[in-house]
Formats: structure tokens, C-alpha cells, sequence
């Protein structure tokens, strides 16, 4: 009996257990197959579950079955426990490729040698070159070497590693492998290496300079989404909407592991939706997104971990303000890396996709929001179920008067404290059945909010408008209303909001305090001064 295929989001794609894309197809094979025959080092990465490895096993099964070479993949990930003890971190890479070789079908051509003999004899900084020298020199075959995780090695480790891996070069392919490849999520040149032995921060580009090129496996294509969810309906003979297929590219722009787990989630995990005759619509994808981010699945929290890195902050916090500030090439480099941002069309830096976008804020912002004790219930009218946002914006001012000065300092990220704080609040107050969507980045000087709110004619809909004061309070209002219209056009709402929050220490509140009510186009746009 066949076993039933799902969306894959943990570990390798299997194609003949998940709905899966041909893992070759991720890359340029013919590039990759060019590199090999001329004898080139060179890197592959990409942001984590992005389909590396299973792009790396793939490839390995396809360079064996051509059997001009024999391939092998390792992942030397093991290495990271040792940190910075470089015999036991070499040591444990001895002990993955060993295990490998063992149950691989080139078992028979590795040398038979103790890996402690090996250590003793050549010692750390050097147990790994003889043992690839030694198993090249006994080969039939040139080597192909694919390392995997290569990046989760620490310091020293990592540098003595490399420096193996480069010492080795002029050996190949008699007397070590021909070609390797070297993966993980940065390019092995941006690497910057503490290391404890010589007091200084070592290069990966001065550590490995042997690297010819660096290739970057993209995202998925909306043409790929496509093929992947058909694949369901197929499988199952459920449907999705056309339209599902545009909300799924707009809210994961092709990372694979979201578009793996937002079909998973509204497939297989909600329970309504097993019955194979329902139709997968647009309506249901929004409460599936919802659910991955409120359980802080193990991708999000992993990739939201990083926020708290000075060099991320320093590139992500522009962007919450939406301010015009020049970004270090260097820092920005990393942030694309890790997958949390991506050039759009026009060329500008922007958050990858709207579920990174979401998270963001909201992680930011998590433990205030658990620290806050409003109820939706205050906020919605008994009668007409909408929300009350004037009051709820009248409650905000007195709460952001009353705690701002103590809840600021406790944010890592205190310069978009303001807006941070003011998302807490309304996350807190929307999530027992609305939701929120942002729009901010880098040089708007805004940042939007739409407050979508379930009543039984359909949905409230509400913009805010988040802005600095810059200059005067008429200058700042006047250049906000104009596009807080355009965006409450864009939304379909006769609901706008301005808020204006004013940063000075020498102000006092009663000055900063406010509400006034505004026409834009014969359009009532609330101004709230904060």
C-alpha cells in the first residue's frame, strides 16, 4: 500500500514520502558539475531549511550513479559541541566521515586506520588533511566532498578546519579530493572568526582563499508553490483556491520551510479541513499563518533568536522606524544570509516576506504584551461587535503616559521602543479573534498598521499610522495625513488614525498629549499625540 505523501518541515525532503520539489532543480546542476571537473573549492549557502541538504544528498546520489567519482556527504555539525577545543571538534568530524564512508558504497576505499592514531601522530591541526590524503591516495576514483553545516562550527575549530581543507589543494586530486563543497548559511568569505590561540579575528576568506566560487540556493518560485500544493490535490483531490496560491507567495515569498508548513497547517493540522471535499480557501490560510506564528515553531523562534545579535538589530531597527539611515554593507550581507531580508524588484532592502514582517514586531514585543492585563472584551461594542478604537487609542495614551518611561528601558531595541510598545497592546487586545498587518521599512519614515476585526456584516477595518516627531507637530501631522489616506483608500476603510509620538525628554506630557480629528479629502483621520 503506497503511504499517503504531506508537506515535508522537518529534516531532508523525501520524495517518495513528501510532496516535494526535484531537489536538483534547486540549482544550476550543469554549473556545479563544471566546478567539479576543473578541481574547484566552492560554497553553497542559503538561509536555514531552505533545502541544502537534501540538495547536497541529491547531488550525491547523482555524481555516484554517474560513477566518475565517488561522493560523499558529511555534516560536521557534531563539531559545534567542542567549540573551541580543536582535537575534539576534528575528532568529531573524523567520526562522521568514517560513519559515512561505513555506510556508503565506497566503504571499501577508505583507509583502515585509527582516527585516535591519526590524532596522536599528525595532531588536530593537521589529523584531518592526512586522513582525506590518505583515503584519496587508496581511491580508485577522484573524491567529491560535500560539508554540510559547515558555519556551525565555532572559532578555532572552524579555522583549523579550513586551513586543513586549503593545505590540501595542491594535493588534489591524487592525494585529496577533487572538488569540495562547502555549505552552510553564509559564504565561507564573510566569516569573522574569533580565535583563542592567536588573540584576533581571522577571515574566512584569509582561512580558506582557495574558494572559485559562491553559490546561493534561492527560494521557492510562485510557479514552484504552485507545483507544490498541486501536488495535494492530486494526492488527495483537494482543492485550492486560485487565489490561495497568490496569498501563499505574498506571505512566504518562497521560503521553503513556511510554504512547506502553511500547506501542512491548513492541509493536515486543522482538523475542519481533512475532509478532502472542502476547498482550501483564502479565508482559511489566514487562521493557519496565525497558528504557526502563535506557536513559535521551532524555524520562527530559531530565525527571531537572532534579533537579539547586535548586527541584526543595528539593520532591523531602521527599518521598524522606517528611517533613512545608511546600513553597513557588511551587517546587511549577514541579515540577507540568515533570510530575514531580501532585495524586492526595485532593488530595495526590505523584510522577506509579510510572516517575517509579522513575527518581527511581535517578537519583539512578546513578553510586554504578556505583561499587560487589558481585555478584548473593554474594547468591542456589545452591540455591533466593532471594535472601539477610539477608546482602545484613549486607553493606549493613558497607559503609554503612565508606563512608557519604565517599559521603554527594558526594550532591546529602545529607539523603536515606542511603536513596539503600541503593537504590544494592540496585539494583546486583537488576538482573541482580529489580527494586525504591518507595513514598515527602511526610508518611509511611518510605519502602517490595519486592524482587521471580524463583525458579523464581514470586517472592521482600520489603519494606524505610526510616526516620529521630527520637527514641528503641524509639519509631522501634515505629512501624515496625506499618506494615511492613501493607505485607508488602499484598505477600503473610512477608519484612520495618525499617532504621533514625541520622544522629547524636555517636553512635558501635557504637551505631547493630544487628540484632534482632521479631514484629508473629506476623509476624518483621528491624530493622537503621544
Amino acid at each position: 500500500m503506497k503511504t499517503p505523501l504531506f508537506f515535508n518541515t522537518a529534516g531532508p525532503v523525501v520524495c517518495e514520502e513528501h510532496y516535494c520539489l526535484p531537489p536538483l532543480n534547486r540549482f544550476n546542476l550543469d554549473e556545479i558539475l563544471s566546478l567539479i571537473a576543473q578541481k574547484k573549492y566552492f560554497v553553497l549557502h542559503a538561509p536555514r531549511q531552505s533545502g541544502k541538504t537534501s540538495s547536497l544528498k541529491a547531488l550525491m546520489e547523482y555524481i555516484n550513479h554517474e560513477y566518475r567519482y565517488q561522493c560523499l556527504y558529511i555534516n560536521v555539525e557534531m563539531g559545534q559541541a567542542a567549540r573551541e577545543n580543536v582535537r575534539e571538534g576534528v575528532q568529531a568530524i573524523l567520526t562522521e566521515l568514517a560513519s559515512r564512508v561505513r555506510t556508503s558504497k565506497w566503504n571499501d576505499t577508505f583507509p583502515q586506520v585509527k582516527r585516535r592514531e591519526v590524532l596522536e601522530e599528525w595532531g588536530a591541526h593537521a589529523a584531518l588533511n592526512q586522513m582525506l590524503t590518505l583515503w584519496a591516495e587508496k581511491s580508485p576514483k577522484p573524491i567529491v566532498l560535500l560539508m554540510d553545516e559547515i558555519d556551525a562550527l565555532v572559532g578555532d575549530t572552524l579555522i583549523s578546519v579550513l586551513r586543513q581543507l586549503r593545505a590540501g589543494y595542491d594535493k588534489r586530486p591524487a592525494l585529496f579530493p577533487q572538488s569540495i563543497i562547502l555549505c552552510g548559511v553564509r559564504d565561507v568569505r564573510d566569516y569573522r572568526i574569533h580565535s583563542d590561540l592567536e588573540k584576533a579575528i581571522i577571515t574566512g576568506g584569509s582561512a580558506f582563499n582557495v574558494k572559485a566560487e559562491s553559490l546561493r540556493l534561492g527560494n521557492f518560485t510562485k510557479a514552484d508553490i504552485k507545483t507544490l500544493y498541486t501536488q495535494h490535490t492530486q494526492e488527495t483531490g483537494q482543492w485550492f483556491e486560485p487565489e490561495v496560491l497568490d496569498l501563499a507567495w505574498e506571505l512566504t515569498r518562497g521560503q521553503p520551510w513556511l510554504v512547506n508548513a502553511l500547506g501542512y497547517e491548513v492541509g493536515f493540522e486543522i482538523k475542519a479541513h481533512r475532509d478532502r471535499s472542502v476547498t482550501i480557501t483564502t479565508d482559511m490560510v489566514e487562521p493557519a499563518k496565525e497558528n504557526l506564528i502563535l506557536r513559535r515553531e521551532t524555524h520562527l523562534d530559531q530565525l527571531m533568536d537572532k534579533l537579539k545579535e547586535a548586527r541584526v538589530q543595528r539593520v532591523i531597527q531602521p527599518m521598524l522606524l522606517g528611517e533613512n539611515t545608511p546600513l553597513s554593507k557588511e551587517d546587511t550581507e549577514y541579515v540577507v544570509d540568515l533570510g530575514l531580508l531580501h532585495q524586492n524588484q526595485n532593488g530595495h532592502t526590505e523584510i522577506a516576506n509579510r510572516i517575517y514582517q509579522e513575527v518581527i514586531p511581535r517578537e519583539l514585543s512578546w513578553g510586554f504584551q504578556m505583561g499587560m492585563v487589558q481585555e478584548t472584551a473593554w474594547y468591542v461594542d456589545t452591540t455591533s461587535g466593532k471594535l472601539n478604537i477610539d477608546k482602545l487609542l484613549a486607553a493606549f495614551q493613558s497607559f503609554f503616559r503612565e508606563n512608557s518611561e519604565h517599559w521603554l528601558q527594558q526594550f532591546q531595541y529602545q529607539e523603536a521602543g515606542s511603536q513596539l510598545l503600541l503593537q504590544a497592546f494592540l496585539q494583546r487586545i486583537v488576538n482573541s479573534g482580529g489580527r494586525v498587518e504591518r507595513e514598515y521599512g527602511l526610508g518611509r519614515m511611518r510605519t502602517y498598521l490595519l486592524v482587521i476585526w471580524p463583525v458579523s456584516s464581514g470586517v472592521q477595518k482600520i489603519v494606524i499610522e505610526l510616526k516620529l516627531l521630527h520637527h514641528s507637530r503641524p509639519s509631522t501631522i501634515a505629512q501624515g495625513l496625506k499618506p494615511t489616506w492613501q493607505y485607508m483608500d488602499k484598505a477600503g476603510t473610512s477608519e484612520g488614525h495618525l499617532l504621533v509620538f514625541d520622544r522629547d525628554p524636555n517636553r512635558a506630557w501635557e504637551d505631547k498629549i493630544f487628540s484632534e480629528a482632521q479631514t484629508y479629502k473629506n476623509q476624518t483621520i483621528i491624530v493622537w499625540g503621544m
